[in-house]
Formats: C-alpha cells, sequence, structure tokens
C-alpha cells in the first residue's frame, strides 16, 4: 500500500467519519423516506423493495443478518415473504417480511398488524414445507422456497427467525413476543422498527450496543492513560457457546466480521485440543482480544460489559461454537483468556476500536482487504467527488456532482442544518439520483471484471471481491486512484443502472432475475471486448451521463440472449438464483452467446491511448499528492502537531537520518517557517509513519 497515500487517509479519518445526526426520530423517517424516494427512482424499484434493501444491507453490516440472503416478495390471501437468509454456523433460518408507510408522518404499528404479518410468513413456511409451491411461476420467488425446502429437507436448521422489517413504530410491549415452535424447531420473532433502525444508525451503523450480564474473573491492568482502562478476564467454553448463540456476528467488530464472513472452516489444531486436551486450552490458544464502551465490576469479577466488540480471537470464537453444536464436542472444560479494553473516551471510540482491531490482528494471516474500511480509496475517491464536476446534459447548463456516501446517511446529515434555500441549491448541485455508495460501486465494478457469478451471490461478496481488487490495485501502484479511474468508475455505475432500466422496459421481461441479468450482461461486454484486445471508453458515457446509442442497441442484444441462457440452467440445476452464482453458469453464458462487436465501433479505443492517458493522470496525481501533503503541513491548526512528534520520534520510536531530523527540528522550533515542498513531504512522511506505529496525537 502507498505510503504516500496511506498516511493521507489516517490524517483525515476520524474527522471525516463524523457526521451530525438527525435531533430526532421524526427528522430521520423524512431523511430515510428521501434515500428510499431516490434509491427507487434511481433504479427502478418499488419503494417498499427499495426500502428492503437498504435496511437488509444495515442488517448485514451489523451483524443482525447472514450476507447469504435473498430477497423476493410473494403476496397472496393469507400468504406473504419479502425474503430470506441462512446462517450456516448457527443453523438459523431466518424468513423477512416488510411493511412499507407511504406516508408523510410515523405510523405505529398495531399489534393487528404484526400478528397478521407473521401469521402469513407462517403461512408461506408451512405451505413449502409441505411441497405446496410447485403452482408459483419459477421465479425468484420459487427460488426462495425451493432453496428453504432443500435446507428443511437436509435438517440444516435448529431455529426459524421470523423478522418483520418496518418503517412504522412499534410500542415496545409489541417487539418482544414470545418464542414459538414449528415441530420441534423454535422460531424466534424479531421487530426491526423504525427505533431499531434509528438506534442502529446513531451508532454509525456498527449496531445496537450489546449489554451483556455475566460473571467473568478479572484482574485489572495498572495504566496511567486515561483514553481506556485495561483487564485481564477468563470465559469458559459454554460461556462463549451461550454469547455466539444469542449475538452471533454482532460479537465481532466490523473487519472481524468480514474476515470470518469468508472463513467458515474450524482450525483442525484447535478442534483437536477441544476434543483430546480440553484442559490445556488455554495454555495453547492465544486467546480473545476485546472492547467495550462500559465495564461493572464486583468482587474481582466482570458483572456487566456494554458495547462489547471481539476484535482478534472472532475464528476461536466461532469454532469453539462450531465445535460443542456441529460435532458436539464438550466445552464446558475449556478456559479463554480475553484481554479487554474499555474505552473512556467516547469521541475516539470508533478510531480506537479500528487501531486496536488493526494491531491485534497484524500476528495473523489477514488480508488488507479486511480492513477495507479504512483504505485509503474511500477518502481519494471522497475527494474527487467533491471537486469533479458531472458535466451538463441534454442542453442543460447545470453542472452537479456525484454524491459519494462514504457514511451511511452522511448525504442527508450534509443537508440537515442548511437553509431551506441551501438545501435546495445542495440538492440541485447533488441531485438524490447521482448518490452512490461503495456496496453499489462493487456490483458495477466486479461485473466488468467479468466475474458475475460472484455479483450473483449478493453484495457481501461483490463488496469483498472489490475491496480485494482495489487493495491489490493501490499496493501495486500507490497512484491509482485518479481522476480518471473515479470517472470510469461513475460511469460503469452509470451503465449498471441504465441496465436495470432497460431490462425493467424490456417486453420479453418477466419480473424475474433482473439483478442476474444485468452483472451477467455487463460481464459479457466487457468479455467480447478483451477478445478482440480493445478497451470499453468509458469518456464516451461521462460525458453524456448515459449510454451511447450504439452501446444501447448492442446491450439489447446481450441483456435478451442472456436472459435466455441463464433461465435455461445446466444439467442438475433446477434453481435460477443458484445457477447464476455458479461458475459453470458464466461459462455457459459465454458458451450460448455468439454475439461479437465490430472492431471499429465508436465505444472502442485502442491500448495506446489508453497507456498515454493513464501515464498522464499519474504525472497529475503525484503532483497533487505532494500539494496536498504541502498544505497539511503548513496548516496552522496543526501547528501542535509537531513537537510532540519530535519528541516521539527522539525517544527512539523512529530511526531518523540526520536530514530528517534536522529538518523536522527546525520546523518544530520556529526555525524553518516556510518549508520547501520537499522538506513538506519529509515533514510529512515522519508523521504518517508515526501514525502508522500507532502514535495518535493529543486533540
Amino acid at each position: 500500500m502507498s505510503e504516500e497515500i496511506q498516511g493521507l487517509d489516517n490524517i483525515i479519518e476520524f474527522e471525516s467519519l463524523q457526521v451530525d445526526k438527525p435531533a430526532n426520530l421524526e427528522e430521520f423517517y423524512e431523511n430515510l423516506t428521501q434515500e428510499v424516494i431516490s434509491e427507487s427512482q434511481s433504479r427502478d424499484l418499488i419503494r417498499q423493495q427499495a426500502f428492503f434493501e437498504i435496511i437488509n444491507e444495515d442488517l448485514i453490516d451489523n451483524g443482525e443478518l447472514t450476507p447469504n440472503y435473498d430477497y423476493a416478495f410473494y403476496q397472496k390471501t393469507g400468504v406473504e415473504i419479502s425474503g430470506f437468509g441462512y446462517d450456516e454456523n448457527r443453523r438459523i433460518l431466518s424468513l423477512m417480511v416488510s411493511e412499507y408507510f407511504n406516508e408523510d408522518q410515523v405510523e405505529t404499528l398495531t399489534k393487528g398488524t404484526i400478528d397478521a404479518k407473521f401469521k402469513r410468513l407462517r403461512k408461506f413456511l408451512d405451505m413449502v414445507a409441505k411441497d405446496q409451491y410447485e403452482d408459483i411461476v419459477k421465479n425468484e420467488v420459487y427460488d426462495m422456497a425451493y432453496n428453504i425446502k432443500g435446507y428443511i429437507r437436509a435438517e440444516m436448521v435448529d431455529k426459524f427467525r421470523f423478522f418483520l422489517i418496518t418503517n412504522g413504530k412499534a410500542t415496545r410491549n409489541l417487539k418482544f413476543i414470545e418464542n414459538d415452535k414449528i415441530g420441534d424447531i423454535d422460531i424466534e420473532f424479531r421487530v426491526i422498527d423504525l427505533e431499531y433502525i434509528y438506534s442502529n444508525y446513531l451508532s454509525d451503523s456498527s449496531g445496537v450496543e450489546i449489554e451483556i450480564h455475566t460473571e467473568l474473573p478479572c484482574l485489572e491492568i495498572d495504566s496511567s492513560n486515561n483514553e481506556y482502562s485495561s483487564y485481564l478476564a477468563s470465559i469458559s467454553g459454554d460461556q462463549i457457546v451461550e454469547l455466539y448463540e444469542d449475538y452471533g456476528q454482532r460479537l465481532f467488530e466490523q473487519n472481524v466480521r468480514t474476515f470470518l464472513q469468508f472463513r467458515s472452516n474450524v482450525n483442525k489444531g484447535l478442534k483437536n485440543t477441544i476434543k483430546q486436551e480440553p484442559e490445556r486450552f488455554f495454555a495453547y490458544n492465544n486467546g480473545i482480544t476485546a472492547t467495550a464502551s462500559e465495564v461493572d465490576i464486583e468482587n474481582g469479577k466482570i458483572t456487566r460489559l456494554k458495547g462489547l466488540q471481539i476484535v482478534n480471537g472472532g475464528q476461536t470464537t466461532s469454532s469453539i461454537y462450531s465445535c460443542r453444536k456441529k460435532d458436539k464436542l464438550s466445552v464446558d472444560k475449556i478456559t479463554v483468556q480475553m484481554k479487554l479494553s474499555v474505552i473512556n473516551d467516547k469521541e475516539k471510540h470508533s478510531d480506537f476500536v479500528n487501531r486496536v482491531s488493526r494491531y491485534a490482528n497484524t500476528q495473523n494471516k489477514v488480508n488488507e482487504a479486511d480492513f477495507f474500511s479504512n483504505n485509503p480509496f474511500h477518502q481519494e475517491f471522497k475527494s474527487y467527488s467533491n471537486r469533479v464536476w458531472a458535466p451538463a446534459v441534454d442542453g442543460g447548463q447545470q453542472k452537479t456532482y456525484w454524491y459519494y456516501e462514504r457514511v451511511r446517511g452522511e448525504y442527508l446529515n450534509d443537508q440537515a442544518y442548511l437553509t431551506e434555500a441551501k438545501k435546495r441549491q445542495f440538492k440541485i448541485t447533488h441531485p438524490p439520483d447521482k448518490k452512490i455508495e461503495k456496496t453499489f460501486i462493487s456490483k458495477s465494478e466486479i461485473s466488468w471484471l467479468q466475474q458475475p457469478d460472484i455479483v450473483a451471490k449478493g453484495v457481501s461478496y461483490s463488496f469483498r471481491k472489490f475491496a480485494e481488487t482495489v487493495t491489490s490495485q493501490i499496493e501495486k501502484d500507490n497512484l491509482s486512484i485518479t481522476e480518471e479511474y473515479y470517472k470510469h468508475v461513475i460511469a460503469r455505475v452509470i451503465m449498471f443502472k441504465s441496465l436495470e432500466k432497460m431490462i425493467s422496459a424490456a417486453d420479453w421481461y418477466e419480473n424475474a432475475f433482473r439483478a442476474q441479468t444485468v452483472t451477467y450482461s455487463m460481464a459479457y461486454l466487457s468479455y467480447i471486448i478483451s477478445n478482440i484486445k480493445k478497451h470499453f471508453d468509458f469518456d464516451a458515457i461521462w460525458v453524456r451521463q448515459a449510454l451511447p446509442y450504439d452501446v444501447e442497441l448492442i446491450f439489447q442484444e446481450i441483456t435478451y440472449a442472456v436472459y435466455q441462457s441463464i433461465n435455461n440452467p445446466g444439467a442438475g440445476y433446477a434453481n435460477v438464483a443458484q445457477w447464476c452464482k455458479k461458475k459453470e453458469c458464466w461459462t455457459k453464458v459465454k458458451e450460448d452467446l455468439n454475439i461479437t462487436v465490430d472492431n471499429n465501433a465508436s465505444f472502442l479505443i485502442g491500448k495506446s491511448i489508453v497507456a498515454t492517458k493513464k501515464k498522464e493522470e499519474k504525472v497529475k496525481k503525484k503532483f497533487e499528492s505532494a500539494v496536498e501533503k504541502w498544505k497539511f503541513v503548513l496548516d496552522r491548526k496543526n501547528r501542535k502537531i509537531w513537537e510532540p512528534l519530535l519528541q516521539y520520534c527522539n525517544d527512539d520510536n523512529i530511526n531518523l537520518s540526520n536530514k530528517q531530523r534536522d529538518i523536522l527540528t527546525k520546523f518544530s522550533t520556529g526555525l524553518l517557517p516556510m518549508p520547501s515542498d520537499k522538506q513538506s513531504v519529509i515533514i510529512f512522511d515522519i508523521y504518517k509513519e508515526a501514525l502508522d506505529q500507532g502514535w495518535m496525537p493529543q486533540s
């Protein structure tokens, strides 16, 4: 990873993530409604579906819902469902239903509505269990029923979880519904209402804080640091199983959660220790590193923990649970050590947790993509979105910006305290249909990289692959995120959204598998262009902010052919949605389609032109990077940084050359009031190295 870019990102990371929050539930409701309307219009979705997708992505982010979920709306007399998800580790099958209110004011969710929704959801499950779904048209709903039946038939379900997701407000006594049973399997009911969504939002989408009442033997570690308190504790295997049973992925810090989502295997050595030498587990295992926001201690035991997050040891936790539940191994003799940091400085909570997570995992083989939330991509992409005008189109004179929403709700928060006149102006220059966020970008990017099977698996998988791709790209070339790159990413987003609308309007489209058709169509165009050693001219989309006519024509041909291909799965596959998640599907699409593109097509350019443009962009980027460092070093707001930094270096934390030490000493003591651009880069790079080592400037 680029040292220059990483340092710059660390500088602004904390401040950039602090956004003003809506003052109350009603204001939040207005903001959420506007977000739903914008998503609905820009992607040609009904509002209920747009709302459902937005909230489910939040539930995945905070660990409430597994990435292995699908949505498919079905409603008939007495039966209703909006989607489902399956948690492989805990063997929980989640069925979801939604209730979206198209009202200006917050609506109250009545007991009658809640009971009716869950009753309809149960009726759907009964219908599937009894094989009474064959009359459903073979679309996403049929595939969903087929998958649910598969889990039940294979006896892979230990618990059903029914979700009601709504923008209404349920009274507190209606949110807690007693468990029920289907046969000998428990049904747990969850109401995700507006208040829950709002609470999750206020916690920066890391989830509503977990509060645990327990008894953990502990020792407090003396520390003169006021930012946090430290404890060494021990936790039993049974307690770990109970915690994971109750909270699942919510226990883990988000980067750890991302890491575990793609690593479901149990460590063999860990399993052998549990099976053969459980008493030695404490000695053999590295234990767990965790953070919390509050702690209560009585008689040498932790009795309450609030905001618990495991930042290292997630695989230990999930593996102990798996050994107990899947392999039926006893874990009652296991004891695990836990290093706990309780963060006292609430304002620095997020930044502190992130640093603990990163440094605690440095001894493990963890990909940088697992920490993509801190990747310099976000800061640089956001910077371009703030200053690069999109061309005016259709004869208009008004230029606009694409708004990169780095943090959930940032777009609406930027308007929260504006006057009505300034808010109207903001929406003119930053129209809602030009708001984008990282998960959507991942779908268009991975589609163009010819991996539609990954996009078809769900947004968590495409985002993971995108994180790996961008991380590798920056590590190889720290100047790769250029203005041209930014424009081309936006062009691919435009392409993806245009395909969504094109397919919805097509006379052959039967309201099923639109998402799969989009990603495979985009991947196929990329494939046939690469076959003739050409490149797509994304500048042609950027200047129009729309697909050129010639591109629309070829996509009309491709989308229809792709739709026919994916709706005829290969041998042994009856389920279209699952078929599209297989590499074999992508292979079959390439074999089935015989569409080519003319070498002289107006939207193609040669390799030499692409290479020249990239070289020019990197020269421009290198100059801009040096200017940014110079501006930061000379910024009066940062004057208090340099003396503590010099002291940190003098304490032998950083081995400076004589030249570096001389420049930093003179600058920090005022003997070098106006460093040159090269001297500023040297000062900045020392600052960056200190940050990388964990030094934190006092605010």
